[in-house]
């Protein structure tokens, strides 16, 4: 287990930034973390990180405990904070090999700096100062330093913030890839690019856990969303002879939306209850339920 989390409560003098929250994360997952702003997700990741120790709960990090193994905890994760502090009279390349020596990487130094460079795209601004660099650049330069060490666990909050269409499918591919054999939690606010990338999700809301699940598995595996499309409209009483329908809105035209509850594809039953009333059906498919729509019903 790469990051397990248990009962982990924060306070910030009568404020609760985060309430009893467990969850796990396993070798070679990538983890979206969620949530609204004010919800607790930076002082989560501050703790896995050991920059901050939580009020009460435990962290262990690859077996380590987060406060009485820090420093092995330490050398595990590379992090980049939402803040992205750098020092911006450094220039590019002279950043990454300082980093390097804060981590002790002597020998190698000039090969990880190379390829840190190549990695995050950073080759046409490698000699550059900090300071000339768009806010996208400077972003690669956050990720390349928390990569730097090859850490086992990468926590990145906020990691694709400023950049442009471009740089972001490079840096979505870039976590996808190094999601092959590390552990990568990040936060994001862009719900389309936590679906491309994540394999699990976690939202928080106002310090408390409210949904765990994996992308593109329905939260209810027993409930359906089908979207039916007729030649003309209905008699939306005929409703009520369809076994297993929950609920039906139409959304636009002669298109209505059926939540079902059943164990089997539900589009069966429609086309036979269609048949059977003699209604003539266009079109007939499922309509998952998107990550942006279980955000808001726990968030709002």
């Amino acid at each position: 287990m790469s990051i397990k989390v248990e009962g982990v409560t924060k306070l910030y003098g009568d404020q609760k930034a985060l309430d009893n929250v467990s969850f796990e994360v396993k070798k070679g997952e990538v983890l979206g973390f969620l949530g609204p702003n004010g919800a607790g997700k930076s002082t989560m990741m501050k703790i896995i990180s050991c920059f901050i120790p939580p009020s009460s709960g435990k962290v262990t990090v690859n077996g380590a405990d987060i406060e009485s193994d820090s420093m092995t905890v330490r050398k595990s994760v590379g992090y980049l904070p939402e803040s992205n502090p750098l020092y911006y009279d450094m220039y590019v390349k002279e950043y990454l090999h300082f980093v390097c020596g804060l981590y002790g990487i002597t020998k190698d130094a000039d090969k990880r700096v190379e390829e840190m460079i190549r990695k995050t795209g950073l080759g046409r601004e490698q000699h550059k100062q900090i300071l000339q660099l768009s806010k996208g650049y400077k972003q690669r330069v956050g990720i390349a330093q928390a990569l730097i060490h090859d850490p086992a666990i990468l926590i990145l909050d906020e990691p694709t913030s400023g950049l442009d269409p471009n740089q972001l499918q490079d840096i979505r591919a870039l976590i996808k890839e190094l999601g092959k054999d590390k552990t990568v939690m990040f936060s994001s606010h862009i719900m389309q690019e936590v679906e491309a990338v994540s394999d699990r999700v976690i939202i928080i809301d106002k310090g408390k856990l409210v949904t765990d699940r994996k992308v593109g598995v329905a939260e209810n595996e027993l409930e359906q969303c089908v979207i039916v499309e007729f030649d003309s409209e209905i008699n939306e009483q005929l409703f009520s002879s369809l076994d297993g329908m929950l609920s039906f809105k139409n959304t636009v035209g002669t298109n209505y939306m059926i939540t079902a509850s059943s164990t089997e594809d539900f589009r069966k039953s429609v086309a036979k209850w269609a048949r059977e009333n003699d209604l003539l059906v266009l079109s007939l498919k499922h309509q998952d339920e998107s990550l942006e729509e279980v955000f808001r019903k726990h968030t709002s």
